[in-house]
């Protein structure tokens, strides 16, 4: 079992990731991390704190000479930001009356739409940062830097991960585009919105604007794709067990997300079944070929069906909320007198639907390759590599056999 734990907060030193469960011999590329953690941080309509942190992770344990050990393996992502926040973070919440900036480090106006009120009820907080540093989306730095590991294992298999957007506000793709694997992992890094159509990219981006002249923010939806994923991930066994459940909650996990689709999701739930369901047929050229006989002329359950995986590409879709934190402020009220009062504006981006994506292809690699562990096995690479193409030869031989008519 692949699992990880993060500790830290938004304006603390650091983030701490201890990701246990990686079988021994798997080569560990740091580049490729802290391309993934630029990524997070990229994206058109994000706040000031991009241009101050350059994120890169420390690896603290359980990697040498560049392979992972079979230990938990320590990863560490500082904040560069933290010495702008001691005075605030250290300073006694009750701050004397008039005081500002950082002499005045309590929060006390919750923002509606963040964990701000709920968490402080929840944990008995007179300060509001005791939250909010904490449920910041800053800690999916974390996240991102975990991601990169499990994304290398499923790397090491032949699985491959990618995401675009497809909407921002009001500005979607058409309803049924499927934008292909290729032109997804196409897009340039630098790309402002990642999207696959240049003219609603632009119109995205107007709206964002408009968004960020009023005050306001914006959502918006990103789509994750993985293909080449191993037949039989997951199980139909047990509801805890099923892929789709597992990466549906890690998908809402990501702050903001409130709804997640799989394949064609909410739109399939208005179409009759012969226009939903994927069928099976026979490619008679590819018998001929002595190649697997089975073909999926279409891919509407998004890979996945009963809770485990089909050998078609894995299709999730997250819908991003608008941020909670507007420079117009929402109504609220001011927990130490109970009155009405606007709500807290912390520095905050217009949209981070951009950096959701990234956060969101790291949360499906962590699953996935948690998942594979679970099915594969193995202490070592090794084992893992020969026990992944030992099951996947075996069903290929299986899908390969001639129909009957084809021997006639």
């Amino acid at each position: 079992m692949l699992r990880f734990l993060t500790a830290g907060e938004s304006h603390g030193q650091g983030l701490v990731t201890i990701l246990e469960g990686l079988p021994a011999g798997l080569t560990i590329d740091i580049d490729a991390m802290t391309v993934d953690l630029r990524r997070r941080q990229g994206g058109y309509g994000r706040g000031r704190r991009m241009a101050i942190e350059s994120d890169r992770a420390e690896i603290l344990s359980g990697v040498r000479r560049g392979r992972t050990t079979g230990a938990p393996v320590a990863l560490l992502v500082r904040n560069k930001d933290w010495e702008n926040w001691q005075n605030t973070m250290h300073v006694e919440p009750q701050a004397p009356a008039g005081a500002t900036g950082a002499n005045r480090a309590a929060v006390v106006r919750p923002r509606p739409g963040h964990a701000d009120l709920a968490g402080a009820l929840k944990y008995d907080h007179d300060d509001i940062r005791d939250v909010l540093e904490r449920a910041s989306a800053r800690e999916t730095a974390a996240r991102v830097a975990a991601g990169a590991i499990a994304r290398q294992l499923l790397a090491a298999i032949g699985c491959e991960l990618t995401s675009h957007i497809t909407g921002i506000g009001p500005v979607v793709i058409p309803a049924g585009t499927q934008v292909s694997f290729e032109a997804a992992q196409s897009l340039p890094l630098e790309a402002p919105l990642r999207c696959t159509d240049p003219m609603l990219e632009q119109q995205m981006m107007a709206s964002i604007d408009a968004a960020k002249e009023a005050g306001d923010t914006l959502g918006g939806s990103f789509e994750v794709i993985v293909r080449n994923v191993p037949v039989g991930l997951g199980s139909y066994v047990h509801w805890d067990r099923k892929l789709d459940g597992r990466l549906a909650q890690a998908l809402m996990s990501i702050p903001a997300i409130k709804a997640v689709a799989v394949g064609d999701g909410v739109d399939g739930a208005r179409r009759p079944g012969s226009l939903v369901h994927d069928e099976i047929v026979a490619d008679a050229a590819a018998a001929a070929a002595g190649e697997p006989v089975l073909r999926r002329p279409t891919n509407r359950a998004g890979g996945l069906e009963g809770g485990v995986t089909n050998g078609e590409e894995v299709r999730m879709t997250g819908f991003m909320k608008p941020i909670a934190t507007l420079m117009k402020p929402l109504r609220s009220i001011d927990l130490t007198s109970m009155e009405d009062a606007p709500a807290a504006i912390e520095r905050s981006d217009v949209c981070a639907v951009p950096a959701a994506a990234v956060v969101a292809e790291a949360m499906v690699a962590l699953v996935l390759a948690d998942a594979v562990l679970e099915r594969f096995g193995g202490d070592s690479m090794t084992d893992l590599l020969a026990r992944v193409t030992g099951t996947g030869n075996k069903i290929r031989a299986r899908l390969s056999i001639r129909p009957t008519s084809a021997r006639a």
